[in-house]
Protein backbone atom coordinates (compact mmCIF):
# COMPACT_ATOMS: atom_id res chain seq x y z
CA UNK A 1 0.00 0.00 0.00
CA UNK A 2 1.10 3.57 -0.70
CA UNK A 3 1.86 5.42 2.51
CA UNK A 4 -0.04 8.73 2.61
CA UNK A 5 2.21 11.80 2.70
CA UNK A 6 1.73 14.71 5.08
CA UNK A 7 3.64 18.00 4.75
CA UNK A 8 3.80 20.06 7.95
CA UNK A 9 5.22 23.54 8.55
CA UNK A 10 6.60 24.94 11.79
CA UNK A 11 7.84 21.65 13.22
CA UNK A 12 10.72 22.77 15.42
CA UNK A 13 8.61 22.58 18.59
CA UNK A 14 5.13 22.60 20.10
CA UNK A 15 2.10 21.69 18.03
CA UNK A 16 4.02 21.18 14.79
CA UNK A 17 6.46 18.71 16.31
CA UNK A 18 3.69 16.86 18.14
CA UNK A 19 1.69 16.54 14.90
CA UNK A 20 4.74 15.09 13.12
CA UNK A 21 5.08 12.40 15.77
CA UNK A 22 1.34 11.68 15.84
CA UNK A 23 1.16 11.19 12.07
CA UNK A 24 4.39 9.18 12.12
CA UNK A 25 2.93 6.77 14.68
CA UNK A 26 0.08 6.14 12.25
CA UNK A 27 2.57 5.21 9.52
CA UNK A 28 2.16 8.38 7.48
CA UNK A 29 5.17 9.52 5.51
CA UNK A 30 5.92 12.77 7.31
CA UNK A 31 7.69 15.74 5.73
CA UNK A 32 8.65 18.06 8.58
CA UNK A 33 9.79 21.61 7.85
CA UNK A 34 11.12 24.51 9.89
CA UNK A 35 13.33 27.54 9.32
CA UNK A 36 16.29 25.84 11.00
CA UNK A 37 16.90 22.34 9.65
CA UNK A 38 19.08 21.45 12.66
CA UNK A 39 16.04 21.80 14.95
CA UNK A 40 14.52 18.77 13.18
CA UNK A 41 17.44 16.38 13.69
CA UNK A 42 15.59 14.10 16.10
CA UNK A 43 12.62 13.86 13.72
CA UNK A 44 15.00 12.87 10.91
CA UNK A 45 16.45 10.21 13.20
CA UNK A 46 12.94 8.74 13.52
CA UNK A 47 12.76 8.34 9.74
CA UNK A 48 10.92 11.50 8.76
CA UNK A 49 11.95 13.62 5.79
CA UNK A 50 13.09 16.98 7.19
CA UNK A 51 13.60 20.10 5.10
CA UNK A 52 14.39 23.75 5.87
CA UNK A 53 11.60 26.18 5.01
CA UNK A 54 11.07 29.85 5.72
CA UNK A 55 7.36 30.10 4.92
CA UNK A 56 7.70 33.73 3.82
CA UNK A 57 10.08 32.66 1.02
CA UNK A 58 7.95 31.63 -1.96
CA UNK A 59 10.95 30.33 -3.92
CA UNK A 60 11.71 27.99 -1.02
CA UNK A 61 8.09 26.81 -1.13
CA UNK A 62 8.47 25.87 -4.79
CA UNK A 63 11.62 23.91 -3.93
CA UNK A 64 9.93 22.11 -1.03
CA UNK A 65 6.88 21.06 -3.02
CA UNK A 66 9.09 19.93 -5.89
CA UNK A 67 11.30 17.91 -3.56
CA UNK A 68 8.36 16.20 -1.87
CA UNK A 69 6.74 15.29 -5.16
CA UNK A 70 10.00 13.98 -6.62
CA UNK A 71 10.68 11.81 -3.56
CA UNK A 72 7.17 10.79 -2.49
CA UNK A 73 5.11 11.35 -5.63
CA UNK A 74 2.13 12.84 -3.82
CA UNK A 75 0.94 15.08 -0.99
CA UNK A 76 -2.16 13.84 0.82
CA UNK A 77 -2.27 16.25 3.75
CA UNK A 78 -0.89 19.75 4.17
CA UNK A 79 -0.71 21.19 7.69
CA UNK A 80 -0.21 24.96 7.84
CA UNK A 81 1.09 25.29 11.38
CA UNK A 82 3.95 27.80 11.11
CA UNK A 83 3.15 31.14 12.66
CA UNK A 84 3.83 33.39 15.62
CA UNK A 85 2.17 36.02 17.78
CA UNK A 86 3.09 39.69 17.54
CA UNK A 87 2.05 41.27 20.81
CA UNK A 88 1.96 44.82 22.07
CA UNK A 89 -0.38 47.83 21.86
CA UNK A 90 -1.44 48.34 18.24
CA UNK A 91 -0.70 52.03 18.40
CA UNK A 92 2.94 51.23 19.20
CA UNK A 93 3.55 48.63 16.47
CA UNK A 94 5.50 49.60 13.38
CA UNK A 95 3.94 49.01 9.94
CA UNK A 96 6.73 46.49 9.30
CA UNK A 97 5.80 44.48 12.41
CA UNK A 98 2.13 44.30 11.40
CA UNK A 99 3.01 43.42 7.81
CA UNK A 100 5.31 40.64 8.98
CA UNK A 101 2.55 39.24 11.19
CA UNK A 102 0.19 38.96 8.22
CA UNK A 103 2.95 37.79 5.88
CA UNK A 104 3.68 34.82 8.15
CA UNK A 105 0.22 33.97 9.48
CA UNK A 106 -1.96 34.65 6.43
CA UNK A 107 -0.13 35.22 3.14
CA UNK A 108 2.42 32.42 3.58
CA UNK A 109 -0.03 29.57 4.24
CA UNK A 110 -2.22 30.73 1.36
CA UNK A 111 0.80 30.75 -0.95
CA UNK A 112 1.70 27.21 0.10
CA UNK A 113 -1.87 26.03 -0.43
CA UNK A 114 -1.77 27.49 -3.95
CA UNK A 115 1.30 25.36 -4.65
CA UNK A 116 0.01 22.12 -3.10
CA UNK A 117 -3.65 22.19 -4.18
CA UNK A 118 -2.95 21.39 -7.88
CA UNK A 119 -1.38 18.09 -6.84
CA UNK A 120 -4.37 17.26 -4.65
CA UNK A 121 -6.72 18.15 -7.51
CA UNK A 122 -4.83 15.79 -9.82
CA UNK A 123 -5.08 13.04 -7.17
CA UNK A 124 -8.78 13.73 -6.73
CA UNK A 125 -8.30 13.88 -2.96
CA UNK A 126 -6.46 15.77 -0.26
CA UNK A 127 -6.85 17.51 3.09
CA UNK A 128 -5.56 20.94 4.08
CA UNK A 129 -5.36 21.63 7.82
CA UNK A 130 -5.03 25.26 8.84
CA UNK A 131 -4.02 25.91 12.43
CA UNK A 132 -5.87 29.02 13.51
CA UNK A 133 -6.58 30.13 17.08
CA UNK A 134 -9.42 31.13 19.36
CA UNK A 135 -7.64 34.50 19.31
CA UNK A 136 -9.11 34.84 15.83
CA UNK A 137 -12.56 34.58 17.44
CA UNK A 138 -12.01 36.58 20.61
CA UNK A 139 -9.99 39.78 20.28
CA UNK A 140 -8.11 40.94 23.36
CA UNK A 141 -6.06 44.03 24.18
CA UNK A 142 -2.34 43.96 23.40
CA UNK A 143 -2.75 41.16 20.86
CA UNK A 144 -4.53 43.06 18.10
CA UNK A 145 -2.12 42.18 15.29
CA UNK A 146 -2.12 38.49 16.16
CA UNK A 147 -5.90 38.31 16.64
CA UNK A 148 -6.47 40.10 13.33
CA UNK A 149 -4.12 37.75 11.46
CA UNK A 150 -5.85 34.65 12.81
CA UNK A 151 -9.31 36.08 12.07
CA UNK A 152 -8.16 36.68 8.50
CA UNK A 153 -6.73 33.16 8.29
CA UNK A 154 -10.07 31.73 9.45
CA UNK A 155 -11.81 33.64 6.66
CA UNK A 156 -9.29 32.33 4.12
CA UNK A 157 -9.97 28.78 5.34
CA UNK A 158 -13.74 29.24 5.10
CA UNK A 159 -13.51 30.47 1.51
CA UNK A 160 -11.11 27.70 0.49
CA UNK A 161 -13.33 25.04 2.06
CA UNK A 162 -16.14 26.04 -0.29
CA UNK A 163 -13.96 26.58 -3.34
CA UNK A 164 -11.91 23.37 -3.12
CA UNK A 165 -14.63 20.91 -2.11
CA UNK A 166 -15.75 20.28 -5.73
CA UNK A 167 -12.25 18.95 -6.44
CA UNK A 168 -12.20 16.46 -3.57
CA UNK A 169 -10.06 18.65 -1.29
CA UNK A 170 -11.08 19.05 2.35
CA UNK A 171 -10.14 22.14 4.35
CA UNK A 172 -10.12 21.84 8.14
CA UNK A 173 -9.75 24.87 10.41
CA UNK A 174 -8.28 24.05 13.81
CA UNK A 175 -8.85 26.65 16.52
CA UNK A 176 -6.74 25.70 19.55
CA UNK A 177 -7.25 27.09 23.00
CA UNK A 178 -4.43 26.90 25.54
CA UNK A 179 -1.85 24.38 24.30
CA UNK A 180 1.51 23.89 26.00
CA UNK A 181 4.35 24.97 23.67
CA UNK A 182 6.99 27.66 23.31
CA UNK A 183 4.39 30.07 21.91
CA UNK A 184 4.50 32.18 25.06
CA UNK A 185 8.28 32.56 24.91
CA UNK A 186 8.09 33.55 21.25
CA UNK A 187 5.29 35.97 22.09
CA UNK A 188 7.37 37.66 24.77
CA UNK A 189 10.26 37.85 22.30
CA UNK A 190 7.99 39.78 19.93
CA UNK A 191 7.96 42.54 22.55
CA UNK A 192 11.74 42.93 22.50
CA UNK A 193 11.52 46.07 20.36
CA UNK A 194 8.66 47.59 22.30
CA UNK A 195 9.60 50.78 24.14
CA UNK A 196 7.55 50.68 27.30
CA UNK A 197 9.10 53.87 28.59
CA UNK A 198 7.57 56.06 25.89
CA UNK A 199 4.34 54.07 25.45
CA UNK A 200 0.95 55.26 26.65
CA UNK A 201 0.78 51.83 28.26
CA UNK A 202 4.12 51.92 30.07
CA UNK A 203 2.46 51.37 33.43
CA UNK A 204 0.95 48.14 32.09
CA UNK A 205 4.22 46.44 31.10
CA UNK A 206 3.52 43.38 33.21
CA UNK A 207 -0.02 42.97 31.89
CA UNK A 208 1.21 43.25 28.31
CA UNK A 209 3.90 40.65 28.85
CA UNK A 210 1.39 38.42 30.62
CA UNK A 211 -0.89 38.59 27.54
CA UNK A 212 1.97 37.29 25.40
CA UNK A 213 2.16 34.10 27.47
CA UNK A 214 -1.54 33.81 28.34
CA UNK A 215 -2.08 30.78 26.12
CA UNK A 216 0.31 28.74 28.27
CA UNK A 217 -1.81 29.00 31.39
CA UNK A 218 -3.18 25.54 32.27
CA UNK A 219 -2.53 24.42 28.70
CA UNK A 220 -3.32 21.05 27.16
CA UNK A 221 -0.24 18.97 26.39
CA UNK A 222 0.75 19.37 22.74
CA UNK A 223 1.07 15.59 22.34
CA UNK A 224 -2.49 14.98 23.54
CA UNK A 225 -3.78 17.78 21.32
CA UNK A 226 -1.98 16.38 18.28
CA UNK A 227 -3.23 12.83 18.86
CA UNK A 228 -6.83 13.99 19.01
CA UNK A 229 -6.47 16.26 15.97
CA UNK A 230 -4.93 13.51 13.83
CA UNK A 231 -7.65 11.07 14.84
CA UNK A 232 -10.28 13.48 13.52
CA UNK A 233 -8.63 14.79 10.35
CA UNK A 234 -7.79 11.38 8.87
CA UNK A 235 -11.48 10.46 8.69
CA UNK A 236 -12.95 10.10 5.20
CA UNK A 237 -15.00 13.22 5.85
CA UNK A 238 -13.12 15.29 8.43
CA UNK A 239 -14.89 18.01 10.42
CA UNK A 240 -14.84 21.50 8.93
CA UNK A 241 -13.71 23.08 12.19
CA UNK A 242 -12.14 21.72 15.36
CA UNK A 243 -11.87 23.62 18.63
CA UNK A 244 -9.79 21.95 21.30
CA UNK A 245 -7.95 22.81 24.49
CA UNK A 246 -8.82 24.94 27.52
CA UNK A 247 -10.81 28.11 26.70
CA UNK A 248 -11.49 26.96 23.13
CA UNK A 249 -15.19 26.35 23.80
CA UNK A 250 -16.42 28.60 26.56
CA UNK A 251 -14.50 31.77 25.69
CA UNK A 252 -15.93 32.15 22.13
CA UNK A 253 -19.36 31.23 23.52
CA UNK A 254 -19.05 33.91 26.20
CA UNK A 255 -18.03 36.44 23.55
CA UNK A 256 -21.05 35.55 21.44
CA UNK A 257 -23.59 35.60 24.27
CA UNK A 258 -22.58 38.70 26.20
CA UNK A 259 -23.33 42.22 24.98
CA UNK A 260 -20.21 43.74 23.44
CA UNK A 261 -19.92 46.52 26.00
CA UNK A 262 -20.14 44.08 28.90
CA UNK A 263 -17.63 41.65 27.41
CA UNK A 264 -15.18 44.46 26.66
CA UNK A 265 -15.62 45.83 30.17
CA UNK A 266 -14.54 42.45 31.52
CA UNK A 267 -11.47 42.46 29.26
CA UNK A 268 -10.65 46.05 30.22
CA UNK A 269 -10.68 45.07 33.87
CA UNK A 270 -8.64 41.90 33.30
CA UNK A 271 -5.90 43.78 31.45
CA UNK A 272 -5.97 46.80 33.82
CA UNK A 273 -7.26 49.22 31.21
CA UNK A 274 -9.94 50.30 33.67
CA UNK A 275 -7.32 51.37 36.18
CA UNK A 276 -5.35 53.06 33.41
CA UNK A 277 -8.41 55.09 32.48
CA UNK A 278 -8.72 56.22 36.10
CA UNK A 279 -5.04 57.12 36.17
CA UNK A 280 -5.33 59.15 32.97
CA UNK A 281 -8.42 61.04 34.21
CA UNK A 282 -6.63 61.95 37.45
CA UNK A 283 -3.68 63.35 35.52
CA UNK A 284 -5.79 65.55 33.24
Amino acid sequence: MVRPVVLITGCSSGIGRALCEAFHRRSYRVVATARRAESLADLAAQGMLTLPLDVTNTDAMDDIVGTVLSQAGRIDILVNNAGYGQFGPLIDLSPAAVQQQFATNVFAPLALIQRVAPTMKAQGTGTIINIGSISGLVTTPFAGAYCASKAAFHAVSDALRLELEPFGINVVTVQPGAITSNFGQAGEASLSGWDGESSWYGSLREQIRARASLSQSDGMAAQEFANQIVKQVIQKTPPAKIRMGPKSQWLPLLRMCLPTRLFEALLARKFSLTSLATEVSHNQ
